[in-house]
């Protein structure tokens, strides 16, 4: 399984609406070699903002997706047999601390636990990463970056950062854009007009309202976008909201039924 994507520095930077100073404190965070944690719900820009920011400084990005089998090893390397001999192959983690850069562990939390033992001694005055395979101490150079990235209010009692963990990094929380400026990026992405865009996002308001109660998570503008899209390639907007806004937050029939109706009365 192919963990990271690695872009080089790219020319032309992602766009992205910043909601406060949260470009200003990464660059800061960034001349100042400090680890950074993003946190907020499924979808609302976080993966897109470190893009955005990677390319503004023009930095390489390793992007690594985390998941419950994802281990140490799998980010700091391991040895592999290649053409009859055995030989060490570095993790993403391990690359961009040897050529610099920023690494960003999106949902950390969902990482085995091994996973934090090997970054904090990264998230501190330190800066090293051990390979205890090889026997290497590699100090980060002025040039890496460590983030993070994870949503709290998804996670359970089983999964989460702890406090230990959660204080070696500077934190920026992120949440949906307000409804205007929300409904002019949905525009932008998508090519839908502003004007109908407006209810698919009033309607995603109210499905975020029930996070919690019927739902476990609320539209992210993710699938806003998507949505939009899929209207201003000629589909129905009711057919679209169902595929793009109601079928991914839900399998229960009666909370997807109750979700249709709720989007009836919004979608005209």
């Amino acid at each position: 399984m192919n963990l990271m994507l690695t872009n080089p520095p790219m020319p032309d930077i992602p766009a992205y609406s910043p909601a406060g100073n949260e470009c200003a404190l990464f660059e800061t965070a960034w001349t100042r070699q400090l680890p950074l944690l993003l946190k907020g719900p499924t979808g609302c820009g976080k993966t897109r903002f470190v893009g955005h920011m990677a390319a503004r400084l023009g930095l390489p990005l390793s992007t690594v997706s985390c998941h419950d089998d994802l281990a140490a090893a799998d980010l700091t390397g391991r040895y592999l047999l290649k053409g009859g001999d055995t030989v060490w192959v570095d993790g993403p983690l391990t690359r961009a601390v040897r050529e610099g850069g920023i690494c960003y562990l999106d949902e950390v939390v969902e990482a085995r636990k091994d996973v934090a033992v090997v970054l904090h001694p990264l998230t501190d005055d330190r800066r090293i990463l051990p390979l205890e395979r090889t026997g290497e101490v590699l100090n980060a150079p002025p040039g890496f970056m460590l983030v993070v990235s994870y949503n709290p209010g998804y996670q359970n009692l089983l999964k989460t950062l702890k406090p230990s963990t959660r204080q070696r990094f500077v934190a920026i929380e992120f949440d949906f854009l307000p409804r205007d400026r929300e409904i002019a990026v949905v525009s932008a992405e998508s090519g839908l007009d502003e004007a109908r865009v407006a209810p698919l996002v009033e309607l995603a308001r109210r499905l975020r309202a029930l996070k919690g109660h019927d739902l476990e998570e609320g539209v992210s503008t993710r699938l806003l976008v998507y949505c939009a899209s899929l209207i201003d390639a000629g589909l129905a907007p009711k057919e679209a909201v169902r595929s793009a806004m109601i079928e991914p937050l839900t399998d229960e029939p009666d909370v997807r039924s109750a979700l249709l109706e709720l989007a009836s009365a919004v979608i005209r």
